[in-house]
């Protein structure tokens, strides 16, 4: 254990598995996008509508880089 005072604590929470961290931050964006978009679809605010389906799609795309990450890794571990 590193007993350094100097030692920022958060480190270890920002040195986690990118590719998990992506998956992650991916699963949040589509989970508020699909809020944003029922709000939008309850109130009739097309534009928040529309604002929750491109939350959903780059929340998607996040999530799937994160997958992609993940399985580059384990083929690059495997040898």
């Amino acid at each position: 254990m590193n007993d350094d005072p100097r030692r920022d604590p958060r480190d270890d929470a920002r040195n986690t598995n990118s590719a998990a961290r992506d998956q992650a931050a991916g699963t949040m964006k589509e989970a508020g996008g699909r809020v944003e978009e029922g709000v939008g679809a309850l109130t009739g605010d097309e534009r928040l509508k529309a604002q929750g389906v491109d939350d959903q799609v780059a929340g998607a795309a996040r999530r799937k880089k994160g997958q992609w990450k993940e399985r580059l890794m384990s083929w690059i571990n495997r040898r």
